[in-house]
């Protein structure tokens, strides 16, 4: 599958990209900083640098041409509102968007656990314009034509893999960043997995068991 990865530095994405490569898969990996570059390389994915924040939507359909999936892994990394709305929902929109244009059928979202209309922030929370980023781009996610997974991990952390998770779990666990990059490769594997919010701590059940028998 030919794949395109949007936010391909951060740490989900430098550990998903080789799992993605292994799996056979062709996978271009979009930056912005080009001296990000050799780090995408040493991950078997092609580096494309280019900005999201001032792609329009004829950049974004160049981007998105000939994907047969996107992986949405990119954010503003919070701080500042601004570029998080420009990032976490504008962005991601416009990328839904184009890859419909494009016919990539597929799209791979990373959000986070407790997003969704009733995530329950406040606006005058410092937290709440990535909640509601997040919220309104997975709905936008589930309204399209796309073939659609949300993946909702919840408080990241940098243990080591276990290849094991949780998708009944409560809000308020962890996970760890290397199963949240299993759970995206294996999400790509799983038709199953289409139409699906999954939310997800570390667990016990093999990530592979716990995808396959969504629904």
């Amino acid at each position: 599958m030919k794949i395109t990865l949007i936010g391909g530095h951060g740490k989900v994405a430098l550990l998903a990209q080789p799992l993605l490569v292994q799996a056979g898969h062709e996978v271009r990996s979009v930056v912005r900083n080009p001296d990000h570059v050799a780090d995408i390389e040493l991950t078997g994915a092609q580096p494309v640098v280019t900005d999201i924040e001032r792609l329009d939507a004829e950049g974004w359909e160049e981007l998105l041409n000939g994907t047969e999936a996107v992986v949405w892994t990119a954010g503003a990394g919070g701080g500042d509102p601004k570029r998080t709305w420009a990032v976490d929902r504008d962005a991601a929109i416009a990328a839904m968007d184009a890859a419909q244009r494009a016919g990539a059928h597929r799209f791979v979202i990373v959000s986070y656990f407790g997003a969704g209309p009733d995530h329950g922030v406040p606006e005058d929370d410092d937290f709440y314009p990535y909640a509601q980023a997040k919220t309104e781009a997975d709905e936008h996610l589930q309204n399209s034509g796309l073939a659609w997974t949300v993946l909702r991990p919840s408080a990241l952390t940098l243990e080591e893999p276990t290849g094991r998770i949780d998708v009944d779990a409560a809000e308020g666990g962890e996970v760890s960043r290397a199963n949240v990059a299993r759970a995206i490769a294996t999400s790509l594997d799983h038709e199953g997995t289409i139409g699906q919010v999954i939310e997800f701590n570390d667990g016990e059940q093999p990530i592979d068991e716990a995808l396959e028998n969504l629904g």
